[in-house]
């Protein structure tokens, strides 16, 4: 008990530092998101997001332009997370279908972190089980480590003592639109109500 508080701290002291080191990359030039809760990164939103090749549920090799087809809400985790990317992606699927019952359709789309466990269809499977839309992606670990970099992502496994072993990751989710790539993020204190109304606000200034 005492092991899983210790490095349920340790997820939340990582999800902290990683909240502040990104927002100060955010800066409030003007531009026609600016209205919808978050800005640009500085130097241009090209410094988040960008290609990237994984392996999809099918085991097919897919890139982010097969992937990014349309409004799209990426998030890093893994499937053995024991709590933080379930609850995560949870939330996300509710503001999926808040979105739809709006008239937007938004991807969601899960991208493993733990190429070692995480198989095409492991990580199908736990996207499915999370909404019928969300698509699951994995890859090996230079493919899973360069779609990482790419938005700026951090994760760390633990010591492989076992099976059960632990890993620590920003807990982010990117709002991307094809025409756009990404715009803005959501971090875990959002509501599914809030995520909705800011994805809204994106697609309307888009």
């Amino acid at each position: 008990m005492t092991r899983l508080i210790s490095l349920a701290a340790a997820a939340v002291l990582v999800a902290l530092i990683g909240g502040l080191w990104l927002s100060t990359l955010f800066t409030r030039p003007d531009d026609q998101f600016a209205d919808c809760g978050s800005g640009v990164v500085a130097g241009g939103t090209s410094q988040i997001g960008g290609p990237f090749e994984l392996v999809n549920s099918k085991g097919e090799t897919v890139t982010d332009k097969d992937v990014l087809t349309g409004p799209s809400l990426i998030y890093f985790g893994y499937t053995f997370c024991p709590d933080v990317c379930p609850l995560d992606n949870a939330r996300n699927a509710e503001a999926i279908d808040i979105l739809e019952s709006r008239g937007r359709m938004v991807t969601p789309v899960f991208i493993s972190i733990d190429p070692a466990r995480d198989t095409p269809e492991l990580v199908g499977d736990f996207a499915f089980n999370l909404h019928e839309r969300m698509i699951g992606l994995t890859g090996s670990p230079e493919q899973v480590k360069a779609a990482s970099q790419a938005y700026k992502t951090y994760y760390k496994a633990h010591e492989e003592e076992d099976e059960f072993y632990l890993v620590d990751h920003s807990t982010f989710s990117y709002l991307v639109l094809p025409d756009h790539g990404f715009v803005g993020y959501f971090n875990r204190n959002d509501t599914p109500e809030q995520m909705a109304d800011r994805v809204m606000c994106y697609l309307d200034n888009a």
